[in-house]
């Protein structure tokens, strides 16, 4: 019989996280179809509206619109399995408004990274929601807990370590991810776990931690909770699926890995992040590739001085074009030639899995 992971009354069948990948690469199809296997599915907050006709127009409510109606396909698929989370990322202009908005629309969970979200449980409020922040050291982990614990008198109900092979965007200085140097995410567990327990003993409840960044294979996830992890986050797995939302040209980058560079980009948001090299990568080494429209979507970014505009590369890239759209990627990318469907690399990553 499968183990079951109680995270306050929702359950999880599976140690698995899908993780977030946006934009247009994880939606209500990739996330229902990891619910239905009895994990927890995630769509990303990063422009879920974006095939919206009015989404140049007013992109909050197209994207607002559009997350309705992909966790009304999340929940259509799972049938009432697993859970459904979405994905936040602190450096979204409106942060406030996109979380209240996958309030809104009845998410299980909110995972929030690429910054720390220090006021997640003051817009959560009040809402049976559970709320999780990801984090790359131990020192992200003992600042975010407490100051959620200081100013909110609340903790994590789960929390996400993501180390330096995992894909997108990255907490790490890029001379530690180009010389190999980063803690590898089992030792950012184990300095991690010592934080966590304090705020357990003093909650008196299991704040569960999923590791991310090259969890591709059975024996890894073995070893992670092994080491104390209770399971693991993977997101680069899943592109190359049937059911992942991205366009098929999208979904055939991540086939014959052994062809693939792998490449650093200076993102807008402020944090390095690995993608697959292409013609929009090779252009970005020589020179800034000045946007052609801004949504002012996220905080950091300056249209007039930006490298290039994130949303229009992530957007290019979901919809199949592959030479200028950004093709975010983790460090292991599958070694398939061929789609399989969710189900079976579920089974390939965590069945039996003790």
């Amino acid at each position: 019989m499968a183990r079951t992971f109680n995270l306050k009354l929702k359950q999880m069948d599976i140690p698995l996280i899908q993780g977030g990948m946006g934009v247009g690469i994880s939606l209500g199809n990739l996330a229902g179809a990891v619910m239905q296997e009895g994990g927890m599915g995630v769509i990303s907050l990063a422009h879920p509206g974006y095939r919206d006709p009015d989404f140049m127009k007013d992109p909050f409510l197209a994207n607002s619109k559009g997350l309705k109606e992909e966790v009304a396909k999340a929940r259509n698929i799972s049938q009432g399995k697993g859970i459904l989370a979405v994905n936040a990322m602190c450096a979204i202009n409106r942060y406030d408004e996109y979380v209240k908005a996958a309030l809104d629309a009845g998410v299980d969970a909110i995972i929030s990274g690429a910054g720390l979200p220090l006021s997640l449980p003051a817009i959560t409020q009040g809402h049976d929601v559970l709320i999780a922040p990801i984090v790359s050291s131990a020192k992200a982990a003992q600042l975010l807990l407490k100051s959620w614990d200081r100013h909110y008198n609340c903790t994590a109900d789960f929390i996400v370590i993501e180390g330096p092979d995992a894909g997108g965007h990255l907490g790490f200085k890029p001379e530690e991810l180009l010389e190999h140097t980063a803690k590898s995410v089992l030792d950012i567990l184990e300095e991690t776990k010592p934080i966590i327990q304090e705020y357990e003993d003093k909650y008196d409840r299991i704040i569960p931690i999923y590791i991310a960044g090259g969890m591709n294979t059975k024996e890894k996830i073995q070893e992670a909770i092994h080491h104390g992890a209770s399971g693991v986050q993977v997101a680069t797995s899943f592109i190359p699926t049937i059911e992942c939302d991205a366009d098929i040209k999208f979904k055939e980058m991540f086939l014959n890995h052994n062809q693939k560079e792998l490449t650093l980009i200076k993102s807008p948001v402020g944090y390095y992040g690995r993608a697959i090299a292409n013609p929009l990568s090779k252009q970005l080494e020589q020179g800034r590739v000045a946007p052609t429209y801004c949504l002012n979507c996220i905080k950091p970014c300056d249209f007039k001085v930006t490298p290039f505009c994130i949303t229009e590369a992530l957007i290019q890239a979901a919809k199949g074009n592959t030479e200028k759209g950004l093709i975010f990627s983790g460090m292991t990318i599958p070694t398939q030639t061929k789609l399989r469907h969710v189900k079976e690399v579920i089974e390939d990553l965590v069945g039996e899995v003790k």
